[in-house]
């Protein structure tokens, strides 16, 4: 079977301050061979959930995925960069941190999922007002935001996957098998986004829409990212997966229900419609094979993954909430209009 040729590797995007002026500007030279470069910028004065920061930790992130066009493949262990990115996760992740709050000893994995589960009858929020009073032009704004983590869907979960061992790493793997299509290149998750986004006559490229999303969209994948990267936030990946696969059915009925009030073009609901089949028994895998089993090995995991579940409510609803005030004022979500 041929393949035809696409671009696999995105444009590099506009720097938005300071600190990622100096990424660009440095993703723009060769990476040094045997010199260790100290790579200048002052962190201390940007909002740690700002865009400046947030697109400079982005790219630094994207290196372990696709890379960017004319950029040296050596940056990705660059030393110097790497140090660079280390505090601008540090300082991301404390803020997270401080907004998630403490923890007590005796709150539980289990417990949080089981809070999750539980839908109220008349619930508010984005998937809500989506399903009973949004407009296509919101619909196709949400799936922009959404673009930069669907076209890399499952992904930034992979990364924890050497860190399990036993039922964990096997209940994990299932579902992300489910994530890649189960073997099909037409339906793997990404694919299946890249066709909704096509559907809604909207660019289907990678990271096509990184310089028109806000910050707070970076935030919910560079999250998934810096959990995925590091070993000791292993715990905190897992919470955060957890909470993807069990909160997603619920809210991808709504937008199913949307769409279908929109009359929007099939495709843009076969996505969602997957998400509610088959998230449906990724939960029950995820609760039982992967949390339970990885928390029966490293019980001092526990809090680290109820850590993870709530920040990934927590740049969630930021996400939300962004979107919603600039609807309830009449503007829209994104750094400048679609059309």
């Amino acid at each position: 079977m041929s393949v035809a040729p696409i671009s696999v590797e995105p444009r590099l995007p506009d720097p938005r301050g300071p600190l990622s002026l100096a990424v660009t500007e440095l993703l723009a030279e060769r990476a040094p061979v045997n010199t260790l470069i100290q790579v200048e910028a002052s962190i201390g004065d940007s909002d740690p959930l700002g865009l400046d920061l947030q697109l400079a930790l982005y790219i630094c992130y994207e290196l372990h995925y696709r890379g960017f066009e004319n950029v040296d493949p050596g940056w990705e262990w660059n030393a110097g960069l790497l140090h660079l990115r280390g505090r601008l996760e540090n300082t991301f992740l404390a803020e997270v941190r401080d907004r998630v709050g403490d923890i007590g000893a005796e709150e539980t994995a289990a417990e949080e999922m089981r809070r999750l589960s539980i839908e109220p009858a008349d619930g508010t929020g984005l998937s809500y007002h989506l399903r009973d009073a949004g407009t296509w032009a919101q619909m196709r704004e949400y799936f922009v935001h959404r673009s930069l983590y669907h076209l890399k869907e499952g992904d930034p979960h992979a990364w924890a996957i050497p860190r399990l061992i036993g039922q964990a790493k096997a209940g994990f793997v299932a579902v992300e098998f489910d994530e890649f299509g189960a073997g099909r290149g037409a339906r793997l998750h990404q694919q299946l986004f890249a066709d909704l986004l096509e559907a809604a006559n909207l660019d289907s490229s990678y990271l096509g829409y990184i310089d028109q999303v806000p910050a707070e969209a970076l935030a919910a994948v560079n999250l998934m990212s810096l959990f995925g990267l590091h070993r000791r936030l292993r715990g905190a990946a897992v919470g955060h997966f957890a909470s993807t696969e069990i909160t997603s059915p619920p809210g991808s009925q709504r937008l199913v229900d949307a769409l279908r009030r929109m009359n929007a073009p099939q495709p843009c609901v076969d996505f969602y419609a997957e998400h509610v089949e088959a998230d449906a028994v990724h939960e029950q895998v995820v609760r039982t094979d992967v949390v339970g089993d990885m928390v029966a090995r490293e019980p001092h995991l526990d809090r680290d993954v109820v850590f993870g579940i709530r920040a990934h409510a927590l740049v969630e609803d930021r996400l939300a909430d962004h979107m919603m005030r600039c609807w309830a004022d009449g503007d829209t979500s994104l750094r400048r209009p679609l059309d």
